[in-house]
């Protein structure tokens, strides 16, 4: 195995740059996911029958802390990632491991979300409106428990192999993962939440 001395570790091998290329188009298709997810909620949201709208049932609170804990991870993700380039193990599996409880944290607040949503009666089936909202949600959600599944396995790796091309590959794809879902949260939070706020 050709290894670039010149390149960062994740990009050292002809593997590892084919790796991340392949990641980006995977990450075109997840766009073109969500963006069908947005496009269904804009086209739904008047939608809410006899339910209620966004305005009366949306809360501040949890979506802030939502939104702070997940830009923290993006930060502490990108912390781990120049951790992990100037060959520091111990750091970049404690800002991983950081991230991971954060995705947890995010997870477990979304869950109280969902929860207030359905005491509230915005209920799955209860109109067009609740029905794409809690979907859209639930579909980042999924992607988030999938990330923190993920990312589990990459510090085992890591632990077991140390910082390889391949481990320090597999570590930078799963950072641009998780930048990928706080971009998608970022239009969550702005065009459903504060829109449907006002």
């Amino acid at each position: 195995m050709n290894i670039d001395k010149t390149q960062p570790l994740e990009y050292s091998t002809e593997q590892g740059r084919l790796n991340i290329l392949g990641f980006w188009i995977f990450i075109g298709a997840e766009v073109m996911l969500f963006a069908t997810l947005f496009a269904s909620y804009f086209t739904l949201v008047d939608r809410t029958g006899n339910g209620p709208s966004g305005s009366e049932i949306f809360e501040i609170t949890p979506v802030l802390i939502e939104t702070l804990v997940l830009l923290t991870s993006s930060f502490t993700i990108g912390l781990g990632v120049h951790a992990m380039r100037i060959g520091n193990k111990k750091a970049m599996m404690s800002f991983f491991a950081i991230t991971l409880v954060l995705g947890a944290a995010f997870l477990g607040v979304e869950i109280y979300e969902f929860v207030h949503y359905v005491h509230v009666g915005a209920g799955l089936q209860v109109s067009a409106f609740t029905s794409i909202l809690l979907t859209t949600l639930g579909t980042h959600g999924l992607h988030v428990t999938f990330g923190l599944f993920w990312g589990i396995m990459i510090l085992m790796q890591v632990k077991k192999r140390g910082l390889t091309p391949q481990t320090a590959n597999k570590s930078f794809i799963f950072s641009l993962y998780w930048h990928f879902l706080d971009v998608v949260w970022i239009f969550i939070f702005s065009f459903v939440y504060l829109k449907g706020m006002m």
